[in-house]
C-alpha cells in the first residue's frame, strides 16, 4: 500500500516541482511558494500529500514549517532518488525552477525578509 501512495504523489507535476527543490535542501512553505510562484493553499495541499506518502518530512521553526526529504523512505525506496537525481533534470519546468532557487539563494533573503517585503508592500 505503501508503494501506491507514493507512486500517486509522484502522479501530479506541482509536486514533481516541489520534490525537485527539495532534492536540493530543506525549504520553508513560503520559499517554496516563491520560487515555484504557487499560492500557499496550492503548495500545502501539495506538501500535505507528500507528507502523507512519508516522502518529505517537516520541522516547524518559529512561526515557519520547513520540509524535506524523508531519509527514511528514500533509503527504503531507491527509485525515488534515482527520478529526483536522474530523470527530473530532463523536465524544461524542472530546470526553470532549478534556475529560480539558485538566484532565490543568491538573493540571501529568508522567510522573515519575504513577510517583511509582503507588509511593506
Amino acid at each position: 500500500m505503501d508503494l501506491i501512495i507514493i507512486l500517486k504523489a509522484f502522479s501530479d507535476e506541482n509536486r514533481i516541482r516541489i520534490l525537485n527543490l527539495l532534492n536540493h535542501g530543506e525549504l520553508c512553505v513560503c520559499e517554496i511558494e516563491y520560487i515555484l510562484n504557487m499560492s500557499q493553499s496550492n503548495v500545502s495541499r501539495h506538501l500535505n500529500r507528500l507528507n502523507y506518502a512519508k516522502i518529505i518530512e517537516s520541522y516547524k521553526k518559529a512561526q515557519f514549517v520547513y520540509y524535506k526529504l524523508n531519509d527514511d523512505t528514500i533509503k527504503e525506496h531507491r527509485f525515488i532518488k534515482s527520478i529526483l537525481n536522474n530523470e527530473l533534470y530532463k523536465i524544461r519546468q524542472c530546470k526553470i525552477d532549478l534556475d529560480n532557487l539558485k538566484k532565490y539563494r543568491e538573493l540571501k533573503i529568508d522567510c522573515n525578509t519575504m513577510n517583511l517585503n509582503k507588509i511593506n508592500s
